[in-house]
C-alpha cells in the first residue's frame, strides 16, 4: 500500500525489482481500438533519457492528445487543458514558449526579487503573533499565487478566487480520480470563469501594453496569429494554476523537512547563503511534482523492456531522485550535495519555463520564514497537523498545521 505522505519504500521496491514496470491494459473488445500499455520508470536513468529524447512526446501519436481525459462535452475545460504549454509539442511548443520565457527567464527573475521578498514578509508580518498558523493557508498557497498575478499583471486581491478556480480545474486532473459529474462541472464552470477573465485581461492589453506578460502575450497573438486567442488564453490559466500550486507544494514540504532536520534549519540560518542549494536539494529530496507523462512516437527499448509506439510511460520523478546509482545515500537530506541531475524541472525542451521564478520564491519565502515563523526559530517545539491532497502528481500538504 502507498503511504501519501511517504511513498518511497515502495518506489524503492519497484526501483530494485521492476524498475520499468508494465500496466498492460485488458483485451479489447471487438473492433476497438486497443489501449496503450503504461510504463512505469523507477530509475534515474531510464526517467533522463526519457525527458530528453525526442522520441517521446507530451501528445499521444494515436489520438493526437494527451492531457488529462476530460470528455467533449466539457468544453472549455478540455480546449484550455488541450492548449496548456505543458501538453504541446514543437513545433507549437517552440513558438509559443518563445514569448512565455523572456519575462520568466533569470534576468527578470532577479529584477523581481525586491517585490517577491515584499510579498513573503508581508504575509508572514501576521503568522509572527500567532501560537498556531495554518501553514498553507496563510503563506505557501497565497505567497506564489500572488507573485504570479504580478508578474501576469492581474487583480493580485483576487487570490482567494484564483486558488478556488485552480483547485476546481485541478480536481479534474492529476491522480485525485474525481471524475465524477459534480466534480466535471466544477471544473467547467472554473475554466469558464478563468478563460473569460483572462480574454477580457488579454483584449485590455492589446490597446494599452502594460509591461506585464499579459501584454507580451498579448503582442505576441497580434504578431504571429497563428498562436491563436485560445493558446494564449490557455497559457494564463496554466501560469496562474500550476506554476503556483507546485511552488506551494516545495514550501509545504520544505519545512515539514526543516521540522525534522532542525540542523539543517541552524545552518541556514547561520549561513543564508545556502538557501539556493537547499531549494535544489528539497526538490531532489522529495519533489512537489512526483511523476509526470510521456509517450512513445517511435518503438524502442527502456532497461531492456519493448516499448511501442502509442505506449504511455510514467515518469516517477519521486523514485528517480532516490535512486543511489545516481544520488549516493539518497534518503538522506543534504544541502551540501551535488545534486548534478534532478529532474524535478524536467530536462529537454519541456524544462520548466518557470524555474528560475520558483527557486526564488522557495529560496525567498523559506528565508522569511526561518527568520521570522515561531514554529521555525532556535529550541521551538512545534507540534505539526498534516494532511496531503490525495494526488500523486501534485504531491504536498493541503493543510499544514503549526502551533507551538
Amino acid at each position: 500500500m502507498l503511504d501519501l505522505a511517504d511513498p518511497y519504500p515502495v518506489y524503492r521496491r519497484y526501483r530494485e525489482s521492476d524498475p520499468v514496470h508494465a500496466v498492460r491494459p485488458p483485451p479489447a473488445a471487438a473492433g476497438a481500438r486497443p489501449a496503450p500499455t503504461t510504463w512505469y520508470l523507477f530509475g534515474h536513468a531510464e526517467v533522463a533519457r526519457v525527458l530528453t529524447d525526442r522520441g517521446f512526446g507530451r501528445a499521444s501519436p494515436s489520438t493526437g492528445g494527451g492531457a488529462i481525459p476530460v470528455p467533449p462535452e466539457f468544453v472549455t475545460l478540455r480546449r484550455i487543458v488541450e492548449n496548456w504549454l505543458v501538453f504541446l509539442d514543437p513545433p507549437r511548443h517552440t513558438r509559443l514558449r518563445a514569448h512565455v520565457a523572456p519575462p520568466l527567464g533569470a534576468p527578470a527573475v532577479r529584477a523581481l526579487r525586491p517585490r517577491i521578498r515584499e510579498i513573503a514578509e508581508e504575509l508572514v508580518r501576521p503568522l509572527e503573533r500567532r501560537s498556531a498558523v495554518e501553514l498553507v493557508e496563510h503563506f505557501a498557497a497565497p505567497f506564489p499565487l500572488l507573485v504570479v498575478a504580478g508578474v501576469l499583471g492581474v487583480d493580485a486581491d483576487r487570490w482567494p478566487w484564483f486558488r478556488a478556480e485552480a483547485l476546481a480545474l485541478q480536481q479534474a486532473g492529476g491522480t485525485r480520480g474525481d471524475r465524477s459529474p459534480d466534480a466535471l462541472d466544477r471544473a467547467e464552470r472554473a475554466a469558464v470563469a478563468l478563460d473569460g477573465y483572462f480574454r477580457r485581461e488579454l483584449a485590455a492589453r492589446r490597446s494599452a501594453d502594460r509591461g506585464d506578460l499579459l501584454s507580451a502575450l498579448a503582442a505576441a497573438g497580434a504578431a504571429d496569429p497563428s498562436l491563436g486567442a485560445d493558446a494564449l488564453t490557455a497559457t494564463c490559466v496554466h501560469l496562474l494554476t500550476a506554476g503556483h500550486e507546485t511552488t506551494t507544494g516545495l514550501l509545504g514540504k520544505a519545512v515539514l523537512a526543516l521540522l525534522a532536520h532542525p540542523e539543517v534549519a541552524e545552518e541556514l540560518r547561520a549561513d543564508p547563503g545556502l538557501l539556493p542549494d537547499a531549494v535544489d536539494e528539497f526538490l531532489r529530496h522529495d519533489p512537489p511534482v512526483q511523476m509526470i507523462t510521456r509517450w512513445a512516437h517511435r518503438d524502442g527499448e527502456l532497461g531492456g523492456r519493448t516499448v511501442r509506439r502509442g505506449d504511455r510511460v510514467q515518469l516517477v520523478l519521486g523514485s528517480a531522485h532516490r535512486d543511489p546509482a545516481r544520488f549516493p545515500d539518497p534518503d538522506t537530506l543534504d544541502i551540501r550535495r551535488d545534486r548534478g541531475r534532478h529532474c524535478a524541472f524536467g530536462l529537454g525542451v519541456h524544462y520548466c519555463v518557470g524555474a528560475a521564478l520558483a527557486r526564488a520564491e522557495a529560496e525567498i519565502g523559506l528565508g522569511v520564514l526561518l527568520d521570522r515563523l515561531p514554529a521555525l526559530r532556535p529550541g521551538a517545539r512545534a507540534r505539526v497537523e498534516v494532511e496531503y491532497a490525495p494526488d500523486w502528481v501534485f504531491h504536498g500538504p493541503s493543510r499544514l498545521t503549526l502551533s507551538c
